[in-house]
C-alpha cells in the first residue's frame, strides 16, 4: 500500500495515479527534479512540471515530498553533499569545495540559501566549514560565527555568479566571460583571505 493513491481523496479531489506502479522512489523524484533545476532554472521547477516529468499527477509527489519546500531541502542537501570528500582540509580548501558543489548545479546557490533560511537542509557545508576553523585553534563560538560568515560569503559570491550565467546564456554580455571568469576567481580568493586575515586578528584562544 506504500505510495498507493487509488481510492484515496486529497482536498476533496479522489485520484488514480500511483507512484509504485511505476517505480517510482524519493530518489526518482530528487534526481528528476535536479535534472529540471539543471536543465530549466529554478523558476520552472514547479511540482506540476516534476509531475508530468514523472507521468504522475502532482499529489502522487507527495507521498514522499509532503511540500515543495522539503523537496528543495533534500535538492539542497546533494548539492551541498558533493563537498564532503574525506576529512575536513582547511578553510581555504572547505570553501572552494563548497563554491565547486554549488557552480555544478543551476540556480544551486539560491537553492541551497532559501533552504537554510527556513531552517531546512543539512548543516553539513557549516560543519565542515566550522571544523576547518577549530583546527586552527580556534574556540567553538569563534568557529560557529567564522563559518556562517564564510558561507554568507560562498552562497552569495556564486548566486551573483549564476545570475551572470543566466544574462550570459539570455545574450545580455557586459563582459567578456573569459575576463569575467577570471575576475570571479580572483575576487573570490580575495574575499576569502580577508576573512582569513580578519581570523587572525582576532588571534587564538
Amino acid at each position: 500500500m506504500e505510495g498507493l493513491l487509488n481510492g484515496v481523496h486529497l482536498n476533496g479531489v479522489h485520484y488514480t495515479h500511483t507512484m509504485a506502479s511505476r517505480g517510482h522512489s524519493a530518489d526518482d523524484v530528487a534526481r528528476a527534479a535536479l535534472r529540471i533545476l539543471d536543465d530549466h532554472g529554478l523558476p520552472d521547477l514547479t511540482m506540476r512540471r516534476l509531475a508530468t516529468a514523472l507521468d504522475v499527477q502532482p499529489s502522487a509527489l507527495y507521498w514522499h515530498f509532503p511540500n515543495k519546500q522539503t523537496l528543495l531541502a533534500e535538492l539542497s542537501n546533494r548539492i551541498v553533499g558533493r563537498m564532503a570528500s574525506g576529512p575536513v582540509s582547511d578553510l581555504s580548501h572547505e570553501a572552494r569545495s563548497l563554491r565547486d558543489a554549488l557552480l555544478a548545479y543551476r540556480d544551486a546557490a539560491e537553492v541551497v540559501s532559501s533552504t537554510l533560511a527556513m531552517g531546512l537542509g543539512s548543516s553539513l557545508a557549516r560543519d565542515r566549514l566550522a571544523e576547518a576553523v577549530t583546527a586552527q585553534g580556534f574556540d567553538a563560538d569563534t568557529a560557529r560565527r567564522a563559518a556562517t560568515t564564510v558561507l554568507h560569503f560562498v552562497l552569495g559570491f556564486v548566486w551573483h555568479e549564476q545570475q551572470r550565467f543566466h544574462y550570459d546564456s539570455a545574450g545580455v554580455r557586459g563582459v567578456d566571460s573569459g575576463i569575467a571568469g577570471a575576475l570571479a576567481d580572483d575576487d573570490f580568493a580575495f574575499g576569502l583571505d580577508l576573512i582569513a586575515q580578519g581570523l587572525r586578528a582576532r588571534g587564538r584562544v
